[in-house]
């Protein structure tokens, strides 16, 4: 289940109970893009999980137990196990569970799709915050910093001259880095990748993926979402339901 109807678990709430054998729990928000990678991951390779959604403005007293950050996401085994930091929660399960390996195996290949991870680690805090300063004062200097930001991938991609990052197939690189590229047209900064015709057909064949299409981002909501995000409501986890 990809949680995107599950309404969230706030302060007062009951925790839950045991997770079941056979499954892995992740604790998510249904527009946290940290814990869209996480769900990403689970669904491409086909682990079977519950989500329990929590609202990060109202966050239940029991969840910092289980992440003493407070931080979606966070995944949680039968045995009681608890894994969080998104990128780690992503890592963890493709080295714990069988099928198709997103990360690669050999060493170099490996090292070059963390040092990608690294030319786009500056994108998200940009991202936010344009998403906290827009309407309130000139953000031309934030849209130039994306733009080189966004400048550095697309040289990547021109030098491997495959359509994704870790080569000719989808991979953890681009599960990793997709859900900041849903914000986008929401954010309306889609002339941030104007000027880059190698990263505008990654995010083309990224979103013909089936695993990407299973957890579609509605743009009117993820803006709804922002709205009540930016007034620090306890109804925005749930905007939209």
């Amino acid at each position: 289940m990809s949680g995107g109807t599950v309404r969230s678990l706030g302060k007062g709430s009951a925790p839950p109970g045991p997770v079941p054998e056979g499954l892995i729990r992740v604790y998510s928000m249904r527009f946290c893009p940290y814990a869209k990678r996480t769900l990403l991951v689970l669904r491409a390779k086909g682990i079977r999980h519950e989500v329990i959604n929590i609202n990060l403005k109202n966050k239940p007293e029991w969840f910092f137990k289980k992440n003493p950050l407070g931080l979606v996401p966070v995944l949680e085994t039968s045995l009681g196990q608890l894994i969080y930091e998104s990128a780690i929660t992503c890592e963890y399960l493709d080295e714990a569970y069988p099928g198709k390996k997103l990360l690669p195996g050999d060493p170099y290949e490996k090292a070059c799709q963390k040092m990608v991870f690294e030319s786009f680690s500056k994108v998200p805090s940009l991202m936010v915050s344009f998403l906290r300063k827009q309407n309130k004062e000139d953000c031309s200097g934030l849209k130039e910093e994306l733009h080189k930001e966004f400048s550095k991938l697309e040289e990547v991609l021109t030098n491997k001259k495959t359509t994704f990052f870790g080569g000719s197939s989808l991979s953890m690189i681009d599960y990793l880095i997709w859900p900041w590229f849903e914000w986008l047209e929401a954010l309306e900064l889609n002339e941030c990748v104007d000027h880059t015709p190698n990263l505008k057909l990654w995010m083309a064949s990224m979103k013909n993926d089936p695993i990407v299409s299973s957890l579609p981002t509605d743009v009117k909501t993820l803006q709804g979402f922002f709205n009540l995000y930016l007034q620090n409501s306890p109804e925005a986890c749930d905007y939209g339901l």
